[in-house]
């Protein structure tokens, strides 16, 4: 009888050894990072291991999401930051100017809602009139009058500030000039002129120290503003802290600001007819 094995594990052709499968390493076999005798190769260390878990990196969706959102935050941080420096200029201010740059800003919110009120009452006035196109020619007339000054064909007279700036070194600027304009009018200047010119909404300073135009006519030192307004707002908008007043000093010029309750704008600009412009019905 044979000894041999069939197929089926019966007796074959010789003896049969057991061979490792491929579902993981041999029990003999190190981990990884560990050292085996005779292998030559050094334990891999702490930080070594970190490096090896962090790179390369694995993220996910949520570890990107969540890093958008960060960087938006930061962003944003970063943004309310800058802006809050920019009011380093008020910080530094003492509490007399601050008090003072509240009445100015007070000031201008008043005068716009007494511009507010007097528009509705000429409105009430046109819608309740029993002479409706009399009370509407009244009206005109008196719209006339007031584009008249802001247009400066009309001679116009109350109560403001004279301001005059004495400029014995010629340092004083065109724009220099121009940046008290723009206060004035910011404080609700209604009529200026300085040096008998008119100034009106397109008046243009050009030149250098020492020679300036305004609206191609020279004038000379001391520059004298005659404003018509609210005497209260005008002076305390020039004299604000890094104003025009301190502007003018740091350049070894001297600015004087007097009030008046009657001041006299008498210099005119010329009537022009528009080339293309015509009223709307």
């Amino acid at each position: 009888m044979s000894n041999e094995l069939t197929d089926n594990g019966a007796p074959g052709d010789g003896p049969t050894t057991d061979e490792p499968t491929n579902d993981g390493p041999a029990n003999n076999e190190p981990a990884s990072g560990e050292e085996t005798p005779g292998s030559g190769l050094a334990p891999l260390t702490g930080r070594q291991r970190l490096l090896a878990g962090l790179w390369p990196p694995r993220v996910t969706r949520a570890q990107l999401i969540v890093a958008v959102l960060l960087f938006g935050l930061g962003l944003g941080l970063a943004i309310q930051v800058a802006s809050n420096s920019d009011d380093s200029a008020l910080r530094g201010a003492r509490q007399e100017d601050l008090v003072r740059i509240l009445d100015e800003l007070d000031n201008r919110t008043q005068r716009l809602g007494e511009e507010k009120q007097s528009l509705e009452a000429q409105r009430t006035e046109l819608e309740t009139s029993s002479d409706q196109a009399e009370e509407a020619r009244k009206q005109t007339l008196e719209k006339e009058q007031q584009l008249g000054i802001l247009a400066g064909t009309v001679a116009a007279q109350g109560p403001g500030i004279t301001l005059t700036v004495n400029d014995a070194s010629g340092a004083v600027e065109p724009d220099m000039l121009l940046d008290a304009i723009q206060e004035l009018r910011a404080a609700g200047a209604e009529a200026i002129e300085v040096n008998s010119v008119r100034v009106v909404a397109d008046t243009h300073f050009s030149g250098t120290g020492g020679d300036i135009q305004v609206d191609g006519k020279r004038v000379q030192a001391p520059y004298r503003f005659k404003v018509i307004g609210k005497p209260q707002d005008l002076e305390p908008a020039l004299n604000i802290p890094g104003g025009v007043v301190q502007t003018l000093e740091k350049e070894q010029a001297t600015a004087v600001v007097s009030r008046s309750e009657k001041i006299i704008v008498d210099a005119l600009r010329p009537a022009r007819r528009p080339d293309y412009a015509r009223s709307s019905p």
